[in-house]
């Protein structure tokens, strides 16, 4: 019975795994030994100052047409007095 759950094993993990990760642990003990470390992060990118759109923000306000219209009659009436 051990002699089939070493096979299932081999088998899931297959040969060419096994052998990737040998090559692998022994590549890292070597880079290790040799005092090779992962490089560092590249420091983020500043973008460029962002230009102006083609369209100038207006500096009046906004207001939703009813209240618009309220005030238009507010001011009428009162020039009217």
């Amino acid at each position: 019975m051990a002699k089939v759950k070493k096979e299932d094993k081999q088998e899931e993990g297959g040969i060419l795994k096994t052998v990737a990760k040998a090559v692998g642990t022994a590549a890292g003990t070597v880079a290790a030994a040799a005092g090779v470390t992962a490089p560092a992060a590249a420091p983020p990118r500043v973008r460029a100052a962002t230009r102006a759109g083609r369209l100038l923000p207006k500096n009046k306000s906004r207001l939703p047409r009813k209240a618009k219209k309220a005030l238009q009659a507010k001011a009428a009436k009162s020039a009217a007095r």
